[in-house]
């Protein structure tokens, strides 16, 4: 059994260690095209970056008025994957940080534990974190609330307080916000260029913003008071 006190970083999937978000947004957006919704760019970031699939799927009956049904959400699932397949990319630096990280670490995303697992092992990124891979669909509620963050510290037998979370979401800034957990928000994903996105970041105020994987060892460190690796 790991000790309490020993750190712990928890990771979110989507947007952080591999590039997915502007192919899962083409997707819903196409989805919601083809069920005669109109959705933006914008708009789908803003709404769903970060989000549950059930959350999702709550916000695409009420406001859009579109039943996400089974038949709605298989067709979004081979759509995506498809596009994971062909066009899937880890973030850029995030496999050499892995690699050196001394630090006990784990996946905590809203994805589907089946989609979080495609996206890691396209990206060569699997066996930096299994067995500890966790999914909203593990809590009663998703991000933004703190649950599954909570979630993913007891089950590795880890301390709010010694935990850092690796973010890019504003959802997810607020959920290890509302956690105790210290939050790193991670601004370099390709979807992180809007202005509109980083205005949002910032006012949620995370411990750290940064843009760079290669600066991550560094920053974990400083903020956890040892040395870098």
């Amino acid at each position: 059994m790991q000790h309490a006190q020993e750190p712990l970083v928890i990771f979110d999937c989507d947007g952080v260690l591999v590039d997915s978000e502007p192919l899962s947004v083409r997707v819903l957006m196409d989805a919601v095209a083809a069920h005669g919704g109109t959705l933006s760019e914008a708009e789908a970031y803003r709404r769903f970056l970060g989000r549950s699939m059930a959350t999702m799927v709550s916000i695409l009956d009420e406001d859009f008025g579109i039943a996400a049904d089974a038949a709605f959400l298989e067709g979004m699932r081979r759509a995506l994957y498809q596009r994971f397949e062909e066009e899937l990319q880890p973030i850029e630096g995030i496999a050499n940080a892995l690699q050196q990280m001394p630090w006990r670490k784990c996946v905590a995303s809203s994805s589907q534990p089946e989609r979080i697992r495609l996206s890691l092992r396209l990206t060569g990124l699997q066996n930096f974190f299994e067995p500890h891979i966790f999914s909203a669909t593990m809590v009663k509620r998703g991000k933004p609330e703190p649950d599954l963050f909570l979630h993913a510290a007891a089950e590795m037998n880890a301390e709010p307080s010694q935990c850092v979370v690796v973010e890019d979401s504003p959802a997810g800034i607020l959920a290890a916000k509302r956690a105790g957990m210290r939050v790193f928000a991670f601004t370099g994903g390709s979807h992180a260029d809007r202005e509109e996105y980083r205005e949002e970041v910032a006012a949620l105020s995370p411990d750290v913003i940064f843009d760079d994987m290669d600066k991550l060892l560094h920053l974990v460190a400083e903020s956890l008071g040892v040395d870098a690796p």
